[in-house]
């Protein structure tokens, strides 16, 4: 699993539903350079790994790092998830960790030209491609916009909307003003749909 580290920072995190905005610090970090794919998940192909449940997607970090001789992220116990801070193995990114490094020091609604860095409604042909195709931010992180929808750690609204988990990135079916840093999409831990991913992220 190639990873590319992600330097500390503060990001600005917003909400257009309840127009609401707020700060966090972001520790050092690894990020995966390329989202999961379907090889490395156990299906086969070099396409992202989709039809993927937040579930799926922590047991998966878990397995993962079993194999590479990591202590495990997460506590699983039957759908509870609990995350242990301390612990170096692969767990998902939580959204301020996916924003920072999707914006990779810059500022503006994307890391780079829109065509050049994502696959979206307007160029996709209407399915999933290879991960690393289009450009990389500066940090070295390919496909963080467009492909397939990223899972993250972080509950969506628990007061509004339970356990529904929050999901950054935009994908090959969504139209260009979807396809942007700040943008976040929600959806029920147990979900599985064709244009939603993950990727994996490690402590440091």
């Amino acid at each position: 699993m190639r990873m590319v580290p992600i330097p500390p920072g503060t990001v600005t995190l917003t909400d257009r539903r309840t127009e609401r905005s707020w700060t966090v610090d972001v520790s050092a970090f690894e990020l995966g350079a390329l989202p999961v794919t379907q090889e490395q998940y156990g299906g086969g192909g070099e396409l992202p790994a989709v039809e993927v449940s937040w579930l799926d997607a922590v047991r998966f970090c878990n397995t993962l790092s079993e194999r590479d001789g990591l202590p495990p992220a997460y506590l699983l116990e039957g759908n509870e998830v609990e995350w242990d801070l301390s612990a170096p193995g692969y767990r998902l990114p939580t959204e301020a960790e996916w924003e920072h490094a999707c914006r990779a020091g810059t500022a503006g609604p994307r890391y780079g030209d829109l065509d050049e860095i994502a696959w979206y409604e307007g160029n996709s042909g209407g399915r999933l491609h290879p991960p690393g195709e289009k450009q990389p931010n500066a940090w070295g992180a390919y496909d963080l916009l467009g492909n397939a929808w990223d899972w993250c750690w972080d509950l969506y609204d628990p007061a509004v909307y339970g356990e529904y988990r929050v999901l950054k990135g935009g994908g090959w079916a969504d139209e260009h003003w979807s396809v942007r840093v700040s943008v976040r999409r929600r959806s029920h831990p147990t979900f599985r749909v064709d244009d939603v991913g993950f990727r994996v992220a490690r402590s440091v």
